[in-house]
């Protein structure tokens, strides 16, 4: 194992594909987390038990090999010299020791990318499904960006720190190993190399210090601009629309000033480690080759240990390969930290109690209170709604109809109060039971499944394909899906959809998942007026019947409603059918824009 120079600071991070040794579970990953970054990295480090241990144990063949080949060398150089015999065998062991030398360095490299590419594959996985986990909601205190980066650039850098610690050990060996070596040899020549020892490590140290601050600081630079530019990539229209373009590129790289004040901190670091160990250790070997060179001529050792005392100098001074992975453990446990921030978030806690069997799907809010952000949304709300029922929801922006909306299906967990299906707490209710008996549309869906069927097909189970042309037809969705170059079979990224035809794909998704609850959530705003009476009225016809929850925005829809929940200010104004509540003037007032206007 050859020395080598400092390791280079990071450049921006990639996501190498790799195997993925599965979905991950089971305490060892809990208690990693827990433990913090490092206990993060050990648990990668026991899931890859193996490979690390063959990883520590090839790397220490190679050191090994390594200090033992000046030896071999010089003594073979002795032998030639003096005329003797035996050199031939002393030739075949230098060559079998570089022969060692070089399988077991192929073999650690082999092995130290697939131990990277599982530990990365690990980490992100771990990482997605705690995400997952925590509910919409609460995963949204990071940007869409930000994520990204922690799960691809930071897990890779982070997934690092196994496989740079199985080789450590022989990493600190070699030069050891070298400075033993150079003792045995001559002591005299050990000594004049230890005088400059202590600038070694103060170098080392200054290096590790200095390298640690600023990569912290340079992923997390990295990761706010990420975030910026989703959000940009995510309004582009938008941005083309109002002719920001200028303002919005200023936007997205206002911060990089500051990464590149942390990544020049990062060169100087280096470059300044680079600058120290290219005259300190050219100097030590020149220290040491000239006192070799008096104790030649004095007799003192041989041409070939002299030989062997140059080479064991270098291997000693070869402090880069500590600095390097001194530096790279530093950008391992800093990325590592910004995983383990994204493990904190709590996840949604799991229920065991199953729904009754064939229950209406009575939805029953008692005492909700909920606030987004710090602000409150909901306060003190009581609402029933009977099974079978179709309930909407209405009130002006801000009265809290979607947060009402994701309360009712367990997107999120009210701060007090209970929220109930046929009985049973939504906190105490099995998840996947849950899943499968409760629907949602919204208003603008995102779309899984590779192609327009699959997305319909999209859920906790798939539907027979008779079921997904029923659903696609009561969406009023089947007619252009089967105009698409291949239907139903046509590829998302080939079907170009209109805001109205996405939303009734998403309609679709919901109708072919129907449970005893299914909750729109503004899930009809882009369809026309005919389009929408005839997708209300396959709803009640062709739809497996349940409880229907809908947040309205159009008086039409809530008129053809059996109930309409008012909401005001947080709290439940009012809960009757629309033809009553509409001889409020407020009432009115939440369909027409303004107070006592009509539509």
């Amino acid at each position: 194992m050859a020395p080598t120079s400092p390791a280079a600071p990071p450049t921006a991070p990639e996501a190498p594909s790799g195997p993925h040794p599965g979905t991950p579970s089971g305490d060892p990953a809990a208690d990693g987390h827990r433990a913090g970054p490092t206990g993060l990295l050990l648990t990668a480090a026991r899931l890859n038990a193996g490979r690390t241990a063959a990883l520590a144990l090839l790397s220490t063949v190679s050191a090994a090999a390594t200090i033992a080949l000046p030896a071999a060398l010089g003594h073979t150089l002795d032998l030639v010299l003096d005329g003797g015999r035996g050199h031939g065998a002393w030739l075949a062991l230098c060559a079998a020791l570089i022969a060692a030398e070089v399988l077991a360095d192929a073999a650690v490299a082999l092995l130290t990318g697939t131990t990277n590419a599982r530990c990365a594959a690990w980490l992100r996985g771990l990482g997605l499904t705690h995400l997952l986990s925590v509910g919409p909601y609460r995963a949204a205190r990071f940007t869409p960006g930000d994520l990204v980066t922690r799960l691809t650039g930071n897990a890779t850098e982070a997934a690092t720190a196994p496989a740079t610690a199985a080789t450590g050990l022989a990493s600190l060996l070699t030069p050891v190993g070298g400075l033993v070596a150079l003792a045995f040899l001559d002591l005299w020549l050990a000594a004049v190399f230890l005088a400059g020892v202590p600038l070694l490590a103060l170098m080392l140290r200054a290096f590790t210090r200095g390298t640690s601050d600023c990569v912290e600081r340079y992923q997390r630079v990295q990761g706010d601009i990420a975030a910026r530019l989703v959000e940009a990539l995510s309004g582009a229209r938008t941005v083309a629309a109002a002719g920001t373009e200028a303002r919005e590129r200023a936007r997205v790289l206002a911060p990089l000033p500051e990464l590149g004040v942390q990544g020049r901190r990062m060169w100087q670091v280096y470059g300044r480690a680079v600058v120290q160990g290219g005259i300190l250790v050219p100097l030590l070997q020149t220290a040491v080759l000239a006192a070799g060179g008096i104790r030649l001529a004095a007799g003192a050792v041989s041409v070939g240990e002299l030989l062997a005392a140059s080479r064991y100098a270098a291997i000693a001074a070869g402090a880069g390969a500590v600095v390097g992975q001194l530096s790279s453990l530093v950008r391992s446990r800093a990325a590592a930290r910004r995983t383990t921030e994204l493990l904190a978030v709590p996840p949604v806690p799991a229920g065991t109690r199953p729904l009754p069997p064939d229950g209406p799907g009575r939805l029953e809010l008692r005492a909700v209170t909920a606030s987004r952000g710090g602000t409150p949304v909901l306060s003190g709300v009581d609402l029933v709604v009977p099974g079978g029922t179709t309930l909407a929801v209405v009130g002006r922006s801000g009265a809290g109809k979607s947060v009402l909306a994701a309360l009712a299906g367990r997107l999120a967990d009210p701060d007090s109060g209970q929220v109930l299906l046929d009985g049973v707490p939504l906190t105490e209710a099995e998840p996947g039971a849950l899943r499968r008996e409760v629907g949602y549309a919204f208003e603008r869906p995102e779309l899984f499944g590779g192609t327009v069927g699959g997305a319909i097909a999209f859920g906790p189970y798939e539907p027979p394909r008779p079921d997904i042309v029923a659903a696609a037809r009561s969406a009023s969705a089947d007619t252009f899906v089967r105009r698409l170059p291949d239907g139903y079979r046509t590829a998302l990224a080939d079907a170009p959809l209109s805001g109205g035809e996405l939303q009734r794909l998403g309609l679709a998704r919901a109708f072919a998942h129907a449970g005893r609850l299914l909750i729109l959530d503004d899930a009809t705003s882009s369809l026309d007026s005919v389009t929408e009476r005839e997708v209300s009225g396959a709803l009640t016809r062709d739809v497996r019947s349940g409880t229907r929850l809908l947040i309205a925005h159009r008086a039409s829809s809530a008129a053809r409603a059996d109930l309409v929940a008012w909401l005001e200010d947080g709290r439940v104004r009012a809960v009757g059918p629309h033809a009553v509540l509409w001889e409020h003037r407020d009432y009115r007032a939440v369909f027409a824009g303004g107070p006592g206007e009509t539509r």
